[in-house]
């Protein structure tokens, strides 16, 4: 076992806490995020937004529609409401973030991913996503397969999901933690 610091948090100034134990693995946990290290911490479902998500409601509102992310922050807040869990919800355009979100989230409780641009070329989430031992479902916001570009069919992020979740609009985030509620209800 062996302690690891987040030189992310160190960059940014952020303490790194004591090394914790998480069921048998030893970290160090920076102090501006959730102790995940406490096996009896509440567990979390991470829904994980990729590039341009942050523009939601401006760009191209006749594919993505007028709902902003903030919107569909509290649709996943509402959903999640009265269960026993937490939810992470993050956005980014840096890829080296997104592969370290998803190493955090790798035992977690599920993770609801719209990779966005890193769909169709990005094998490092890709490899993060197949390292994860928990449910994933793939949210598109627009229908892959109506798009004009053809590239845009093929997300290589599909073969590390559980499910794929295309064209509903924001309702598809709605679904896919429903979907992770009833996996998890069935364990």
């Amino acid at each position: 076992m062996r302690a690891y610091s987040l030189a992310a948090d160190k960059r940014r100034g952020a303490p790194l806490r004591q090394a914790s134990s998480y069921c048998g693995a030893t970290r160090a946990v920076s102090s501006d995020t959730h102790d995940s290290g406490n096996c009896m911490a509440t567990p979390r479902i991470f829904v994980l937004n990729g590039p341009n998500l942050d523009l939601l409601g401006q760009r191209e509102p006749q594919i993505y529609g007028t709902n902003t992310l903030a919107d569909v922050e509290a649709l996943c807040r509402s959903t999640l409401t009265g269960q026993s869990l937490e939810l992470v919800f993050r956005q980014t355009a840096a890829e080296h973030e997104m592969v370290g979100w998803l190493h955090e989230a790798r035992r977690s409780a599920g993770i609801v991913i719209n990779g966005a641009g890193f769909s169709y070329h990005s094998v490092p989430v890709l490899d993060a996503l197949l390292a994860c031992e928990c449910p994933i479902v793939e949210v598109h916001i627009s229908n892959l397969h109506r798009r004009s570009e053809a590239w845009r069919a093929h997300s290589i992020l599909s073969a590390a999901a559980n499910g794929l979740i295309s064209g509903l609009g924001i309702e598809g985030y709605r679904l896919a933690l429903e979907y992770l509620l009833r996996k998890r209800a069935a364990q």
